[in-house]
């Protein structure tokens, strides 16, 4: 019976961080794409100045 508690135990902790991996992962990837597109809407207004200024 002790053997069952240790590992019901166990089992648990590891189902915490899992869990806690895949959230972090999942907030990393949301925090990437939001700077991905301030990186292209940056770009974008970079690319616009300099084209406009060679009329």
């Amino acid at each position: 019976m002790r053997y069952n508690f240790l590992t019901s135990i166990v089992t648990l902790i590891n189902l915490i961080i899992i869990l806690a991996s895949v959230s972090i992962a999942i907030y990393g990837f949301v925090l990437f794409v939001k700077l991905a597109k301030r990186g292209i809407k940056a770009l974008d207004i970079y690319i616009n100045e300099k084209t406009n200024n060679k009329l």
